[in-house]
């Protein structure tokens, strides 16, 4: 892997962890649809590392997700578990954003945040298998 390569691969890696960390302040603030917002962000900054590590990317995030799932997911290299997290936390702040009166409860956003913790942690754990350098 070339040295851009491993460099934007980190910079979306630091994306996805400062991301994280403002989903976890918000959730515990109350703001609960802004954590799960973010929560997905971190996810998605993750997808995108990973696709960048394979010279891979899209535009669009449903782009992004169907890449992931066709190159990560569907070939084992990444869990079908955090790979639904990933879809599930997508749809979720597509509702938050574009549907009125939806409420997401602390419990939501914390479930969120979990899953996105661990698909980081996945994330990491599936770059060191590719020879990235890790955290």
């Amino acid at each position: 892997m070339n040295e851009d390569i491993q460099k934007l691969v980190g910079y979306r890696m630091g994306q996805a962890a400062e991301t994280l960390a403002a989903a976890k302040q918000l959730a515990e603030a109350g703001h609960c649809r802004d954590a799960a917002n973010r929560a997905y962000y971190a996810m998605f900054y993750c997808g995108l590392a990973l696709l960048a590590a394979r010279g891979l990317g899209a535009s669009k995030h449903s782009g992004v997700l169907s890449l992931f799932s066709h190159h990560f997911v569907k070939t084992g290299d990444f869990s079908v578990e955090c790979g639904r997290h990933l879809r599930e936390a997508f749809e979720l702040r597509q509702a938050c954003d574009y549907r009125e009166f939806l409420e997401i409860t602390r419990d939501q956003a914390d479930e969120v945040v979990t899953n996105a913790e661990a698909f980081i942690r996945e994330a990491w754990q599936t770059l060191s298998r590719m020879g990235c350098p890790g955290q």
